[in-house]
């Protein structure tokens, strides 16, 4: 039972986390891509250390890692709960300045700067929020909740069961990571020294979510090379490579296999930048489904059409690249069902009705599953992220924290 007098601390260590800049650089080559973002997290590193964790450290790289150890005879698996750190490269997250709008009673949402508007028509989500305080920015940046709202609540539960030490739970391993916003994530993290069994990532959106399964995906890059030559004596010569780019982004499918044409369990193909000049182009594209061996047909799709291409322009040539990124997390997790079941539990146990529908995108979860560690995400109440109307309840947030606790104490008690 959780102590209904506790005063939580999620909603203060979450409007000083924001105002760190911590922004993350999708076209650095350094790890991690900024070096802002090691700020917030050597702060966190010293905050566990105060709060009693005596392991609590940032190591190189820039993760956090720290224990709250057992307090239990029973031989309970040790569980991870995982947050990062850095805010989206698409809109700042310099000088944010958060607003809380006290006992929301309905309705659209007025920022106070640069005319936006968090619309209820867009955020369906905001039905269930009447008499909760929303937490917004001003307009000027993105929040931040994504995923400092999941860093604050982690931190929350750690000062909790520390402050309730009748709760009996196994160690509890924390972890903050850097540049997940760019898909780096897990990328120098090194799963021994963090010592868990399982893991939770909090780095999800409604209240109730429990997403077990992710896309598969990768990122296909495609070259055109043309001939380049003075375009005053180019005739019967240039071949503009960028033409080529061109017919190849046109020729892709537009009533299908495309975001803004799919949903639910449907897979795409989406182009997410071109970059180059007449002698040479890169498309740089993303595939996505939940069944890991359409990746293949989606990616000898893209290759029929970009030689199709290169036909249309004699001279021209193409170069066709893969990459994998991270594949469905059911594909692990189902392996070690009990770890997103006894997320359900605790969400059943606190009232929350469970939602467990795929995620049309991914999570750290993902690689980390395939890594070893099975780690299903869990709501933190982020909504709208990587933009100015970015929001987070407060009430969301305080739950969260109640489920971490209630997780620890059932991984305890089952075993």
């Amino acid at each position: 039972m959780f102590d209904e007098k506790y005063q939580f601390t999620c909603v203060d260590r979450f409007l000083r986390y924001v105002k760190y800049d911590t922004q993350s650089d999708e076209e650095s080559t350094t790890f991690p891509s900024t070096e802002k973002q090691k700020k917030l997290s050597q702060d966190l590193a010293n905050e566990l250390k105060e709060m009693g964790l005596k392991d609590a450290h940032m190591d190189e790289w820039g993760y956090v890692m720290a224990t709250l150890p057992s307090n239990t005879d029973k031989d309970v698996p040790p569980i991870a709960f995982i947050a990062h750190v850095d805010t989206s490269p698409a809109v700042s997250g310099e000088n944010v300045n958060p607003v809380i709008h006290k006992n929301y009673q309905g309705g659209d949402i007025k920022l106070p700067n640069g005319g936006w508007v968090i619309k209820a028509a867009e955020n369906p989500d905001l039905q269930n929020m009447i008499g909760y305080d929303i937490i917004t920015s001003d307009g000027t940046t993105l929040l931040g909740a994504d995923n400092k709202a999941g860093v604050a609540e982690i931190m929350d539960a750690v000062n909790y069961l520390l402050s309730h030490p009748e709760v009996k739970h196994g160690d509890i391993k924390i972890c903050f990571t850097p540049d997940e916003e760019v898909g780096r994530g897990t990328e120098k993290i090194d799963l021994k020294k963090l010592g868990a069994k399982y893991a939770y990532t909090v780095d999800g959106s409604s209240r109730g979510e429990v997403e077990i399964e992710t896309f598969s995906a990768d990122a296909v890059n495609i070259t055109f090379i043309g001939k380049n030559i003075h375009p005053g004596y180019a005739k019967g010569i240039l071949v503009n490579s960028m033409k080529v780019a061109a017919a190849f982004i046109d020729s892709l499918p537009k009533d299908k296999l495309s975001p803004e044409t799919t949903e639910g369990r449907e897979g795409y193909v989406h182009p997410v930048s071109i970059n180059g000049n007449e002698e040479k182009t890169l498309v740089k594209l993303i595939i996505r489904d939940f069944e890991t061996p359409r990746l293949k047909e989606y990616e000898d799709i893209l290759k029929e059409l970009a030689e199709e291409a290169v036909k249309k322009f004699p001279g021209s040539k193409m170069e066709f690249e893969v990459i994998e990124q991270y594949r469905n997390m059911k594909e692990a997790l189902d392996e070690h069902p009990e770890v997103y079941e006894f997320a359900i539990e605790a969400m059943k146990n606190l009232g929350i009705e469970p939602i467990t529908h795929p995620i049309r995108g991914g999570t750290d979860g993902s690689k980390l599953s395939f890594m070893g560690l099975p780690t299903p995400n869990i709501f933190a109440g982020e909504h709208s992220y990587h933009s100015q109307v970015e929001w987070v309840a407060v009430q969301d947030m305080e739950m969260a924290v109640k489920v971490i606790v209630e997780l620890a104490q059932i991984w305890e008690r089952k075993s």
